[in-house]
């Protein structure tokens, strides 16, 4: 006696049909355990990095846009002890209101030190015009680190316009 298959019940009856499947010998299968392989995952994901890096430009700013000086706080009053330095575009110095009649340190030094005589560490207000060469700036800092006074001050502007 041989089993029928499912081609030889198709056409038969439902006592056909039930007969054939408790004749038939069907096998369990066990579920396989899904793996997910991340390995192609992370390639893919450190070629796109690579790609990334390579084709993206880094800007190198040639030359600075400073403009200086502007500042958002707002303006502290100047005292009357202060020593006011006054730098403009050419890089002249005007002490107290007064101009020097030359850029050299020594001449500077005597000029902060005649306003600074009998004050006690007095602050060193340094207004500085926009365009002032940096080293002007520098023999302003120089002549008071020499003289002893470390307060310096660097008011700004508070508008938005160079």
């Amino acid at each position: 006696h041989r089993n029928p298959t499912y081609e030889d019940v198709q056409g038969c009856t439902a006592n056909a049909r039930r007969e054939a499947n408790t004749t038939m010998r069907l096998r369990k299968t066990r579920p396989e355990s899904v793996d997910i392989n991340l390995t192609p995952l992370i390639d893919v994901v450190f070629l796109l990095l690579i790609f990334f890096m390579v084709s993206t430009t880094f800007d190198r700013e040639a030359e600075l846009s400073i403009e200086l000086p502007k500042s958002s706080a707002s303006a502290t009053p100047r005292t009357q002890e202060a020593i006011g330095i006054a730098i403009d575009a050419q890089g002249r110095f005007f002490v107290n209101g007064t101009v020097l009649v030359n850029t050299q340190l020594d001449t500077l030094k005597r000029a902060m030190a005649a306003v600074g005589e009998g004050k006690e560490d007095p602050p060193v207000v340094i207004n500085a015009d926009a365009r002032t060469p940096h080293q002007s700036v520098i023999h302003v800092m120089d002549a008071a680190r020499q003289l002893g006074y470390v307060r310096l001050r660097f008011p700004t502007s508070t508008g938005s316009q160079p």
